[in-house]
């Protein structure tokens, strides 16, 4: 992951560009109202607006796995005036979907990485385990009895999932849910029985002790609950999965409007406030250029189509 930083951009560009914005830009979120991804879009979108002198205008156009909204924004005029709030699911859907109307490294810019959140190994209160070892103890003592939801097939909340159940050689019953939300709540009415979630999606549920946590993904414990252990010191050294998160315009959006969103951007993630309703939401301020965002996207997509024809996961 990228550390938080701001490049210096020559006068000549900003000069170039002085005009822009000169009406409201539309920040196509490709998922529901409410959920782990439009909280933290939001928060930005409202900083870079005030900032900016224009209002960003929250477009959530869900399904297909992030696919609708990030096909939509690849093909709208490249003006600066549509942006992507995408996710991890960008490099996920090239090894899930034989056919994707785009293509995100031929049709979309990077602007800069922005946040990850967590996953987070929680289970149904029922569930006689009080660590993540004991999970495995007894999930390996119940093959095949233990069922665990995601926010769909593919998702990075399955394939976390999924990952963590190979390496320890668990087996147990994928339910896909149409998001995070209802997959939570079949978790805490104990229709399933565990899951990685974000860690903002399943917060409100862990204080009110409707699920037990167990674990983070993490390489460190995250602050909003500090006396959570990370998977990887319960047991698996190195295992890491968030979901990222970034912004993206179409692929011919001039150069000079990138590196002002860019560094518009990277002045909202440095402000304490945002860094504040991030933390609050367990999400870690990332920042990028838009290079090390690129290669970054690149690094990922090699990574994930391995881990998914593992899986044998196809959305076709």
């Amino acid at each position: 992951m990228m550390g938080l930083g701001i490049a210096a951009f020559g006068a000549p560009a900003a000069h170039a560009q002085s005009a822009y914005p000169s009406k409201p830009i539309t920040l196509v979120v490709p998922f529901p109202p409410g959920g782990p991804t439009d909280l933290v879009a939001r928060v930005l979108a409202q900083k870079m607006g005030e900032q900016m002198g224009q209002q960003f205008i929250v477009d959530n156009r869900g399904g297909a796995n992030g696919n609708i909204g990030s096909a939509l924004v690849a093909k709208a005029p490249a003006d600066g005036y549509t942006v992507l709030y995408n996710t991890s699911s960008i490099v996920l859907s090239p090894a899930l979907y034989k056919s994707l109307s785009y293509d995100v490294q031929r049709d979309l810019a990077p602007v800069a990485l922005t946040a990850t959140v967590p996953l987070a190994l929680v289970v149904n209160p029922s569930l006689p385990v009080n660590s993540m070892k004991e999970f495995v103890d007894y999930a390996k003592a119940n093959p095949g009895k233990l069922s665990y939801g995601s926010a769909g097939s593919g998702n990075i909340t399955h394939l976390g999932a999924f990952q963590f159940l190979q390496a320890n050689g668990i087996d147990a019953v994928h339910v896909p849910y149409k998001g995070s939300a209802p997959a939570d709540a079949d978790l805490v009415g104990g229709q399933i029985q565990f899951m990685t979630d974000t860690i903002n999606s399943v917060a409100s549920f862990v204080r009110d002790k409707r699920m037990r946590l167990l674990a983070v993904t993490t390489p460190k414990r995250i602050p909003i609950f500090p006396d959570a252990p990370t998977v990887a010191e319960s047991g698996m050294p190195g295992f890491e999965v968030s979901a990222w998160q970034g912004l993206m315009v179409p692929a011919k959006t001039p150069e000079p409007i990138i590196k002002r969103l860019n560094s518009e951007l990277m002045k909202a993630l440095q402000n304490p406030e945002v860094q504040k309703k991030l933390a609050a939401q367990g999400a870690i301020a990332l920042g990028s250029s838009p290079e090390e965002y690129g290669s970054y996207v690149k690094s990922e997509l090699a990574r994930w189509s391995k881990i998914v024809k593992q899986t044998g996961v196809s959305l076709d």
